[in-house]
C-alpha cells in the first residue's frame, strides 16, 4: 500500500501548493483587495489592492493609479506588502526543494533520508508560504470591518467592504498548507523498495531449498 499511496500524496501535496503558490501571486498584484460602491453614483466602483487604487466605471472600463509612497499607506497594506513578498519566496523555494525530495525523481534515488529531509522542509516552506499569506488577508479583512462598523463615521460616508483578492488569498493560504501537510505526512509512511523485495524472496527460496535437502532421507 505505501509503493502506491506515498507517491500519490507527494504529487498532490505539490499539485496543492503549487496552486497555492499561483494564487498567492496573484493575491499580490490583484487591486481588489477592497471594494467601495459609491451610492451617489452605482456606475462607479472603487477598488484599492497593495500597489494602485482603480475605478471600476461601466462605460470607461478601468482606471487605475499608482501609490506615490510607500510610507504614505496604512499600516495594514505597508505589512500586506512585505508578508505577501515573503509567502511568494518561500513558496517557491518549497518547490524547488520539494521537487528533489520526490520518490518519483530518480535523482538521489540511493540517498532516502536526504530526500526525507527535503520533504520535510519543502513542507515546512509551505505552511509558512500558507500563514504568510493568511496573516495579511485577515489583517486587511479585520480593518475593513472595523472601519465599516465604526460609529464615528456618518451613516452617509461610503464604506470599504471585502475585495476579491481576500478571497483569493484565504484559498491560497489554505491550499498551501494542505500541500505542506500531505508532503510531511508521507515522510511518516515506510517505502518497500523493490530490490529489498527481490532479495528478500530470494533469500527465503534458498532458505526452503536448504531445509528441504535436509530434510530428504
Amino acid at each position: 500500500m505505501a509503493l502506491v499511496h506515498r507517491p500519490m500524496m507527494q504529487l498532490s501535496g505539490m499539485l496543492f501548493s503549487l496552486v497555492g503558490w499561483v494564487l498567492s501571486c496573484l493575491t499580490t498584484y490583484l487591486p481588489q483587495w477592497k471594494n467601495l460602491n459609491l451610492e451617489l453614483n452605482e456606475l462607479e466602483i472603487w477598488t484599492m489592492g497593495l500597489w494602485q487604487a482603480c475605478v471600476v466605471q461601466e462605460e470607461g472600463g478601468m482606471q487605475c493609479k499608482d501609490f506615490d509612497s510607500f510610507l504614505a499607506l496604512p499600516p495594514e497594506l505597508r505589512i500586506s506588502r512585505i508578508l505577501m513578498f515573503f509567502s511568494n519566496g518561500s513558496g517557491l523555494l518549497g518547490l524547488l526543494v520539494s521537487g528533489f525530495g520526490l520518490d518519483c525523481l530518480k535523482i538521489g534515488e540511493r540517498q532516502q533520508e536526504q530526500k526525507k529531509r527535503l520533504l520535510l522542509f519543502g513542507g515546512m516552506l509551505f505552511w509558512i508560504s500558507g500563514i504568510t499569506a493568511i496573516v495579511p488577508v485577515s489583517w486587511v479583512a479585520h480593518s475593513t470591518v472595523q472601519e465599516f462598523w465604526d460609529e464615528n463615521i456618518p451613516d452617509i460616508v461610503p464604506r470599504w467592504d471585502f475585495g476579491e483578492a481576500l478571497f483569493v488569498g484565504w484559498l491560497a493560504g489554505f491550499c498551501l498548507i494542505l500541500g505542506g501537510s500531505l508532503l510531511n505526512c508521507t515522510i511518516c509512511s515506510t517505502e518497500v523498495h523493490r530490490s529489498s523485495v527481490r532479495y528478500t524472496v530470494a533469500e527465503q527460496q534458498d532458505q526452503c531449498q536448504h531445509l528441504e535437502t535436509e530434510t530428504r532421507p
